[in-house]
């Protein structure tokens, strides 16, 4: 500790400090003979529910006297030669007192009895102190509620008396704004002043209990500004700045949510303000697509849901993984290793479980199945006592929980969660930090915890036997979390803490179900006018556990463990030493090259293709005409008049060299390119053909119209004519026109979207609806799946461009850009986006970031594609022109 050992974790959680005085104290046994021996010197500090004497000498206790023990708060009126007629002394006469951090040793507090104390102060004046102590000491007799009523007065008449001194700004500084608020850190309130500058953050607190007299935070260095809740009220924020920062994070709570949501959008309207915001559905996607770690996705969330390691109310909650803590060896490729993570703690044991609930069933509402809570701030201590034993004693009063119930084995504990009917904790992110590596584990700085019934002392955590090592330990719990089974599986955990199983019917039918004053909107505390039953509340709140904020009404999309996502960085690394346009020349672009431009096209390029050997480009337009050019020779190779109407889309069969053809005179076109003619047009709807689909493995081909339908086509004869009547597998009716379509890779699902926003996904076995979502506010204009089939990205006229999950429905990311987007494509972890006004996004989906953007064409890129190899990318626009690019 630190030399000055007093700090606000001396105090009760909650009480305020608030000023000192240079005093010696004089025992109650003093004479003159031995005055000189007996006095000591240090600092009598003023707090709102205590007097505490820190003396100089680290050998002398800290001697905290509580004001509602005290009998006598007076001048001293005695005679003392040994003061020599000093009249500046503080008598007190107290029915308790405790001695704390005696030679600097942190241990248990000693509880003492009846004791009169004298303080000569050594600058102050006794008739200036003494009245705002007994006013201190009036209110200490109050009832709980009452009392921190009348102490938040005392402490707001301060503070209207406290001003931010100019001084700390620079000449050109400007003021913002200035308001008041605490300070937070585990377990304490420190309240004060904080003003906004046009450069700077300043937090100047009401005492001198910081390192400094007044917090110093440059704009220009703060990375995030999160709003936060505070026992269940919007009032909290928290402030992240550079790591080289003297205050690298700052937590406060204000006294109304109007305060903060001032302070917070004054901040976002500074210039020198450059915040780093990772926005929710971008590491939603990323932590699916395996870019980011299991480990930092739970983090990342309990930020998101207002946890926070400064906060032990609501500190961030990671979910217990290995079952195992007896084995010699722990096999992680073994699905018993694991917890069953669709279940909540509490119902891993059946037989505890039917016990809960038929004393569930027996309840009067509220109802509630748990009556502990997964995550307290004595459950957060419990783990951490031996890294930070000085926050367990001021929790618990001065004392240590008893040996036996203590961290002692991490086998009893976990078996304890199992077993125990009132234990359903979980665990820390300290578990799986391995730059920590388990020093919470170990009893590192010697201290007494005490006897256990065995007769062993209270020391190092005992870990499993498949553990030689805290730092295994921690390593070994990290590998778990981060194996494939935890990653098929923590979404639904995330589901129960988090997400759409926390409350409600879902709640209840997962049996998770906590008193209800854990979950937020429970209790409007604001609205209670009974000081007592407010002040109650809030301890009670603090005490059973807080409910993180919910984050999704949906289920959690699943991480993609076997991706072809997740093997494209390997895939990079062995293409990029051979061929100079690998796919990481795209990853490191920083322009485009124009390779070749073809303009043949008399009207809009409305589809194209490249062919699978990368060597061509076909092309149809609103002209009726079919193109073909080659790549290597730059020109164009073929050209087929195929009718008086606009071309809308084109498909090349399999295994043949046959293009299905999209015509808005209500057919569908085959054009055999052997021998360059029509070989059959098939009416094949009331309405234009506006696209076409291909599943290769189902061996179907869709067609959708604006007579609002999508039509299902059987696999084709060998002479590749469609026979309407023989060949028409089914019919999908929309409520609108469809305006383009496509299969999933392994063609279980074909997606359709339509005009008035609608996208729909059938199950192509059955013909049946499988989901349906409305994303967009105005036409789609094009979707595709992702590459492992699981989710589908689409753009349209509302300028937006989406990923959803196709098994929960849930929008992982979501985009708005600067125009109309009209085309996408998606292959591996590129997705090209074309606008209406000619720019081409390049975007990096599976690390979620635009690489390059550039204007492409004059007027809308109607169609753009990816060779097979990624080597380069083509693009159809509205300007009539095709043109192939390569990145530099």
């Amino acid at each position: 500790m630190d030399k000055g050992r007093f700090s606000l974790l001396v105090l009760e959680p909650g009480e305020i400090y608030f000023e000192d005085f240079s005093a010696c104290l004089i025992p109650s046994d003093t004479t003159t003979n031995n005055y000189d021996l007996k006095k000591q010197q240090g600092r009598l500090r003023m707090c709102s529910k205590s007097l505490v004497f820190d003396p100089h000498d680290l050998n002398k206790p800290l001697v905290k006297i509580p004001l509602k023990e005290c009998t006598i708060l007076e001048q001293f009126k005695g005679k003392a030669k040994f003061l020599n007629k000093s009249k500046n002394v503080l008598s007190v006469s107290s029915k308790l007192y405790i001695e704390m951090l005696e030679g600097n040793i942190i241990e248990p507090y000693k509880f003492c009895g009846f004791a009169r104390f004298l303080f000569l102060l050594n600058y102050a004046n006794i008739m200036d102190c003494l009245p705002r102590i007994t006013q201190l000491q009036r209110a200490s007799t109050l009832p709980a509620g009452e009392q921190a009523d009348m102490i938040a007065t005392i402490v707001h008449s301060r503070q209207a008396r406290v001003h931010f001194d100019p001084l700390w700004l620079d000449l050109y500084e400007k003021v913002i704004m200035e308001t008041q608020a605490d300070k937070v850190t585990p377990l304490v309130l420190n309240p004060g002043r904080i003003l906004l500058s046009s450069v700077r953050l300043f937090f100047q607190p009401y005492n001198n209990i910081e390192t400094y007299p007044v917090l110093k935070i440059n704009l220009s260095s703060i990375k995030q500004i999160i709003k936060r809740r505070f026992l269940l009220r919007h009032i909290g924020l928290e402030i992240y700045s550079s790591e080289n920062n003297t205050t690298p994070y700052i937590y406060f709570a204000f006294r109304s949510p109007a305060d903060r949501d001032s302070l917070y959008d004054n901040l976002l309207m500074q210039s020198d303000l450059k915040l780093c915001k990772i926005e929710q559905d971008v590491m939603t996607l990323q932590w699916q697509n395996g870019y980011v770690s299991n480990y930092d996705y739970l983090l990342y969330i309990n930020s998101l849901a207002d946890r926070t390691i400064n906060d032990l109310t609501q500190y961030p909650v990671f979910p217990w993984v290995v079952a195992d803590y007896k084995s010699k060896t722990l096999d992680l490729d073994n699905p018993q290793t694991y917890r069953d993570l669709s279940k909540p703690i509490g119902a891993l044991n059946e037989d505890r479980l039917q016990k809960l609930m038929e004393r569930y069933e027996e309840m009067s509402f509220p109802k509630f199945i748990y009556g502990s809570h997964y995550s307290t701030p004595a459950f957060v201590l419990f783990y951490l006592v031996r890294l930070y034993p000085h926050y367990v004693l001021c929790l618990q009063n001065g004392r240590f929980d008893h040996p036996d119930r203590m961290f002692n084995s991490c086998e009893d504990v976990y078996r304890n969660c199992l077993t125990n009917m009132s234990d359903f904790k979980e665990l820390i992110p300290e578990f799986y930090n391995i730059e920590q590596g388990g020093e919470f584990l170990v009893n590192s700085m010697g201290i007494n915890l005490g006897v256990r019934f065995d007769g062993s002392k209270v020391g190092d955590v005992q870990l499993p036997r498949w553990a030689n090592s805290p730092k295994h330990f921690i390593k070994t719990l990290r590998d778990a979390l981060e194996s494939e089974y935890v990653s098929e599986h923590l979404h639904l955990w995330i589901d129960l803490i988090f997400g759409f199983k926390q409350r409600g019917d879902a709640a209840e039918e997962a049996k998770n179900l906590f008193y209800y004053l854990c979950y937020e909107g429970s209790v409007d505390l604001d609205s209670i006018g009974d000081l007592n039953k407010r002040r109650a509340l809030e301890v009670q709140i603090m005490e059973f556990g807080q409910i993180p904020k919910q984050l999704f009404k949906v289920p959690h999309p699943q991480r993609k463990v076997k991706t072809q996502l997740l093997e494209i960085p390997h895939a990079i690394a062995d293409t990029a030493e051979v061929n100079e346009d690998s796919p990481n020349s795209w990853k490191g672009i920083t322009s485009l090259h124009l390779e070749s431009s073809f303009s043949t096209h008399k009207d809009s390029v409305s589809a194209l293709l490249i062919t699978d050997d990368d060597q061509q480009i076909m092309s149809v337009g609103y002209d009726g005409k079919l193109k073909v050019f080659s790549i290597s020779q730059k020109r164009q190779v073929r050209s087929a008049n195929i009718g008086n109407m606009p071309l809308s889309s084109i498909i090349r069969l399999p295994n043949t060299n046959v293009v299905a053809i999209g015509s808005f005179d209500n057919n569908v076109v085959l054009y055999d390119l052997d021998f360059g003619k029509i070989i059959q047009t098939v009416i094949a709807h009331e309405d234009s053909v506006t696209c076409l689909a291909w599943g290769n493995k189902s061996k179907l081909l869709a067609s959708g119209s604006s007579d609002c339908t999508v039509k299902i086509w059987k696999s084709f004869f060998r002479s590749n004519v469609i026979k309407p009547m023989q060949c028409l597998q089914s019919q999908l009716d929309h409520s609108s026109q469809l305006t383009c379509l496509c299969f999933n890779p392994e063609n279980n699902y074909l997606a359709t979207a339509t005009d008035d926003g609608e996208i729909y996904i059938w199950t192509i076995l059955t013909n049946s609806l499988y989901k349906k979502f409305v994303v967009h506010r105005g036409p789609v204009k094009s979707i595709s799946f992702s590459p492992d089939g699981q989710k589908l990205v689409s753009c349209g006229t509302d300028k937006v461009f989406q990923v959803v999950d196709i098994d929960t429905g849930m929008p992982l990311y979501t985009k708005t850009l600067s125009s109309v987007l009209v085309s996408l494509k998606w292959q591996n972890f590129m997705l090209l986006l074309g606008s209406a006004d000619g720019i081409i996004y390049i975007w990096d989906i599976v690390e979620v970031k635009l690489l390059y953007q550039e204007k492409a064409h004059n007027g809308a890129i109607n169609v753009v594609d990816i060779s097979s190899e990624q080597s380069f990318i083509v693009t159809g626009g509205e300007d009539h022109a095709i043109k192939v690019w390569k990145p530099v």
